[in-house]
Formats: C-alpha cells, sequence, structure tokens
C-alpha cells in the first residue's frame, strides 16, 4: 500500500463526497461540514484548498495507490503563533489502524519543517479518539496535557487533548 500526501485534484471530489458521507468520521472532526456531503460541498472545498494561501494554509489529499482517501492540513497561525501551525486530518474509515494517517502526518511535518519557518506543529484531537492520539505519539508528539470540557460536540461536552512537536525535536 503506497501512502502519500498529494495536492488535490478536482477529480478527488466524489472520493472525498464518500469518505465524509459517514457519521463515524464526522464524530471525530470540529462541526461546519455538512451532512450529508455531497459531491459538490467537496468540490467547493477542494477549490478552496487549491486556492488557498500558500504560506499560511498548507493542505492536502491523503492518497493510497494515487486514490484519495482522506485529508490532511496545517493551517498558521498568526500574531505572536506566526511560527505555529495547527494540523488536522481524517481518513476514510476503511483506511484506520493501517498506518495510513501515521504515514500521513509524517510528510506533512517533513514538508512544514524543511520548507517553512514554522517551528511548532499542534493537533487538538477529541480526547476519546485513542486512535488519532496514538497517530500523533508514533510521529513524536508530545501529549501536553487534557483540555478539560473543551468542546460541545454532538451535543456533549467533551475533553480534548494538546498534542505539540517542535522542529527541533523533529530533525
Amino acid at each position: 500500500m503506497d501512502v502519500q500526501i498529494r495536492r488535490w485534484r478536482t477529480d478527488d471530489a466524489e472520493a472525498l463526497a464518500k469518505a465524509l458521507n459517514n457519521k463515524k468520521i464526522l464524530d471525530n472532526l470540529r462541526d461546519g461540514i455538512p451532512y450529508p456531503y455531497t459531491v459538490s460541498d467537496a468540490e467547493d472545498f477542494i477549490t478552496a484548498m487549491l486556492a488557498a494561501d500558500e504560506n499560511s494554509t498548507f493542505a492536502w489529499a491523503i492518497a493510497v495507490d494515487g486514490a484519495a482517501v482522506g485529508s490532511i492540513g496545517a493551517f498558521r497561525k498568526d500574531n505572536v503563533h506566526r511560527l505555529t501551525a495547527e494540523m488536522g486530518y481524517y481518513v476514510a474509515e476503511e483506511y484506520w489502524g493501517k498506518g495510513v494517517a501515521t504515514k500521513a502526518i509524517r510528510e506533512v511535518l517533513e514538508y512544514l519543517f524543511k520548507n517553512t519557518d514554522i517551528i511548532r506543529v499542534f493537533a487538538q484531537p477529541y480526547a476519546f479518539n485513542a486512535g488519532s492520539c496514538r497517530a500523533l505519539e508514533k510521529n513524536g508528539f508530545t501529549c501536553e496535557g487534557t483540555l478539560r470540557s473543551n468542546a460541545v460536540k454532538n451535543g456533549r461536552t467533551v475533553d480534548m487533548k494538546m498534542y505539540a512537536i517542535l522542529k527541533e525535536d523533529y530533525i
């Protein structure tokens, strides 16, 4: 299984819509993603990612054997946090537990730390998302703490974890 990150393509829209029409995936993401998720929604997302400022939005498709199976991005913060980026990602359910997210995270870190001035990358998965936490840990992220009652997801107040990795610790 060849896993890589690559630039989004307009013909990824159907695969993206298929992956995001899964409540299990949406339950692990922040709110704001429509459900059901249509091909038109996917086309709009892909268009936005392709047009985004390449110095602040680093967004890729996660591909397995060339086919899009998920999304990963890092988003530069501003002001005093301008050298920090927040990472987010998901993979289609059929690829859970197969190392796909772990490999994609590794590729993004390698790109960011070699090609940008970003010195810190963080992610905030829900505390109940053990798979996401493990993928971050496998890439050297440190759990800096639990953000108690940090979000309301599906009508429940939930904890989130704060994971981060520094450029100096990665390279």
